[in-house]
């Protein structure tokens, strides 16, 4: 891999906030406790693993640098990595969206990501950042445990009655 590029995403940019969503593997789920103000978490392995993708975004710059900015990671010219960050009313800049083309994955991309995020939200008045993932993309809540957030908050009941019956919402915070 030759070197990889970070820049904000700007209007002459603005097409690579299109970076198409790629399939990750759904290969186990967080399980998540509280007790006594404490985080527990646990680790299911499913016994078939199974492809996802997201539907593809269709942001558009001026609206999204409204409220926030995005982060774009580069090789070779082409966006291969994308951070979306917006503004939230409490102490801690969301991130919206992160993503890394497959062929690009487990190479510190991602991180980098975060990492300038972080700095930018610190910039901007924030304490840190914030995500949500859901319980059974096991790979993003690793990620997000491995760059030091802490688990703030499980909520179970936003998929009842939906396709996506079962799953929970983990909420992962991290400061500067």
């Amino acid at each position: 891999m030759s070197r990889v590029d970070y820049r904000e995403i700007t209007k002459e940019s603005e097409l690579d906030l299109r970076l198409p969503n790629e399939s990750f593997d759904v290969f186990g789920k967080l399980i998540v406790s509280r007790l006594n103000e404490n985080w527990k978490t646990d680790i299911e392995l499913f016994s078939e693993v199974h492809s996802m993708v997201f539907p593809n975004e269709a942001y558009q710059f001026e609206e999204m640098n409204k409220d926030g900015f995005a982060l774009g990671a580069y090789e070779g010219g082409n966006c291969i990595g994308l951070a979306v960050f917006k503004a939230n009313w409490n102490s801690y800049m969301y991130v919206y969206d992160l993503k890394v083309n497959q062929k690009f994955r487990k190479k510190g991309i991602a991180e980098e990501l975060i990492s300038r995020g972080l700095k930018i939200a610190l910039k901007l008045g924030y304490v840190g950042l914030y995500t949500v993932a859901q319980d059974n993309n096991l790979a993003a809540c690793i990620f997000y445990l491995k760059q030091k957030f802490i688990i703030g908050g499980l909520i179970t009941n936003d998929y009842n009655h939906t396709k996506q019956e079962g799953k929970s919402d983990i909420y992962f915070y991290l400061e500067g």
